[in-house]
């Protein structure tokens, strides 16, 4: 039995006295610590939608496309068809986060063509504010259930990316070539 104390090293002490061993936990610690850094994000988001982002802040946000409630254009969504990493910094409008903080709604430019997300929270996978030096990673939600894996179109293919010089001023620049590869 713990008994609370204000002393940081006596659970320093319980702890190390307590066997290697994890015990299972009756009570979903990990699905509630998930569920509270999920409300940071919301929070980060809304103060947005009231106040603008403040100085140089900015968000990266990953979330999974094939995750249920995700809504993006089908060309979008050929070329992401699993995760999608969006940045919300100089160029995004429409901005909202659901009542019930379930989901928000970002409207976006992709290659000069307008269009707008619909992100359930549940779908994140990431969040970054690389400005502090903020970021919070979330256990990847399964994909989406009954839903075969999209065969690939050749049509919706990516022609070679520019190099950002060769794109000439103000191009966006993937982030994928800087992205950790799974092995």
């Amino acid at each position: 039995m713990f008994h609370f104390r204000r002393d940081r090293c006596y659970l320093a002490r319980v702890m190390e006295d307590t066997p290697q061993t994890p015990t299972e936990s009756l009570l979903p610690y990990d699905a509630w610590t998930e569920q509270a850094l999920r409300a940071v994000v919301v929070q980060a988001l809304r103060h947005t939608v009231a106040n603008g982002l403040p100085g140089e802040h900015h968000f990266y946000v990953t979330f999974r496309t094939d995750y249920p409630g995700v809504t993006v254009p089908a060309r979008l969504l050929a070329r992401y068809p699993q995760e999608m990493t969006i940045v919300l910094q100089h160029q995004f409008w429409d901005l909202a986060v659901a009542e019930d903080g379930e989901s928000f709604t970002v409207a976006l430019s992709f290659g000069g063509v307008p269009a707008t997300l619909v992100v359930p929270m549940a779908a994140l996978v990431g969040f970054a504010d690389p400005h502090v030096r903020f970021g919070l990673r979330f256990t990847p939600p399964p994909p989406a259930a009954n839903s075969p894996e999209p065969e690939p179109d050749p049509a919706a293919i990516a022609p070679p990316r520019l190099l950002p010089e060769e794109q000439g001023p103000g191009a966006v620049v993937s982030l994928d070539k800087f992205r950790r590869r799974k092995d």
